[in-house]
């Protein structure tokens, strides 16, 4: 929480493990999720959906995590009607801006009607309607927005992310500061990997923020892969880890293969094309060669060779403190289709809801809902974070990782 500024940057003051453990203990109290939702085929479309608009709100990154987990609890307690979705996402990014940031931050009613988005929707929404829905949702969770996500963990795991002792292809490493710029990079990569999927919900959010760690570390190929600084900071050994870091490798996997697939794929004078690409462009072979050299192989890894085991079945000794939110086996159920790039297109598709009118949500108290929706959505937001996210960020030169 942002109160002129005060929580900032609460991992670096004097009572950070303090404020650290009092989330520890409340993220052991939050509401269980069931995937129960009707509409959880249409999870990955809002969440692309509220991404989208608080980085067009320039929004904190808590800010966003907590707008889509109040979605995913919500949805999983009701059966709503698709058009009342886009209502509903847009209070929670609401509530969850008037929670996180500060109040200059917070979006205005007509900002969000200005969207270019929500005017190609054909989406109008006034003041009263979104006062109901806040209250609605206030009630649902109990008045209580004080819910952390991976996002509260991640800046106070990475700054123990990299250490003088680490090791880069078994080379020191040439500049610190450079390898932890990387490690943000990489962190908070993962760290958007791990909203579109609602199977990360069965971890802890702590979990998911050191497996962000983790992961980034195995991508930049430093050494060890968790180091006892880490473990001592987190709590978390590698065989806690390993399940959420294998499947947040798979989703980086995919997210490489398939911009090379793209830039691979056969096209209408390729040889026309090529030369302006190269012409306006000089520097993308070099980042696709960059892309490619990341991309996940797990015998290449000596971290998860050794826990080959755990990368199947997770082993905690503390279920209660340490144990996944929902059971195992619903976890092991929803690997064989995770990220799979046609699950947003074809759940728009053959939503049967599309076009019928306005549906009341679940609750006892009646809601009317203002909304016009003229038109069908279109499918924009199928949205990937592929090795391009991280790669054409960089903007300052990488010897250490060049040997």
């Amino acid at each position: 929480m942002d109160v002129e500024g005060q929580w900032t940057e609460w991992w670096k003051d004097q009572l950070a493990a303090d404020i650290h453990q009092a989330l520890r203990v409340k993220e052991l109290k939050l509401p269980a999720y069931r995937a129960h939702s009707p509409q959880i085929s249409m999870r990955r479309y809002f969440a692309d959906l509220l991404a989208m608009l608080s980085n067009r709100c320039q929004l904190c990154h808590t800010a966003r995590h907590l707008a889509v987990y109040l979605l995913d609890l919500f949805m999983d307690h009701y059966d709503v009607a698709f058009k009342q979705l886009y209502v509903i996402a847009l209070s929670c990014l609401l509530l969850a801006s008037k929670f996180e940031e500060k109040e200059d931050h917070v979006p205005k009613l007509e900002q969000l009607n200005a969207l270019g988005f929500m005017r190609s929707l054909n989406l109008v929404l006034n003041k009263q309607d979104l006062i109901r829905m806040e209250l609605l949702l206030l009630e649902t969770f109990g008045w209580n927005l004080c819910l952390p996500t991976a996002a509260h963990f991640i800046d106070y795991y990475l700054s123990v992310s990299v250490q003088e002792g680490d090791l880069h292809n078994g080379w020191p490493l040439c500049s610190l500061s450079k390898t932890r710029a990387f490690m943000d990079k990489y962190s908070n990569y993962f760290l958007e990997v791990s909203l579109q999927d609602h199977t990360f919900l069965s971890f802890r959010p702590s979990q998911i923020a050191a497996a962000c760690v983790a992961a980034s570390r195995i991508c930049l190929q430093i050494s060890p892969g968790w180091t006892a600084a880490l473990h001592l900071l987190t709590g978390y050994t590698w065989d806690h880890l390993a399940q959420c870091v294998e499947l947040m490798l798979i989703a980086h996997d995919n997210d490489l293969q398939g911009g090379n697939k793209a830039k691979s794929s056969p096209l209408q004078d390729q040889t026309t094309l090529q030369t302006r690409n190269q012409s306006a462009n000089p520097s993308s072979s070099s980042s696709s060669t960059y892309s490619q050299h990341l991309l996940f192989h797990p015998g290449s890894y000596s971290q998860l060779s050794q826990h080959s085991g755990t990368l199947s079945q997770l082993h905690i000794t503390d279920t209660q403190v340490l144990g996944p939110v929902v059971p195992e086996d619903y976890l092991q159920s929803h690997r064989v289709g995770l990220f799979s790039s046609s699950a947003v297109g074809s759940a728009l598709h053959s939503y049967p809801e599309l076009g019928s009118g306005l549906h009341s949500l679940s609750t006892q108290g009646s809601l009317s809902m203002q909304v016009s929706l003229m038109t069908e959505p279109r499918h924009c937001l199928d949205v990937t974070y592929g090795g391009g996210y991280v790669s054409s960020h960089h903007s300052f030169a990488a010897s250490c990782f060049d040997r």
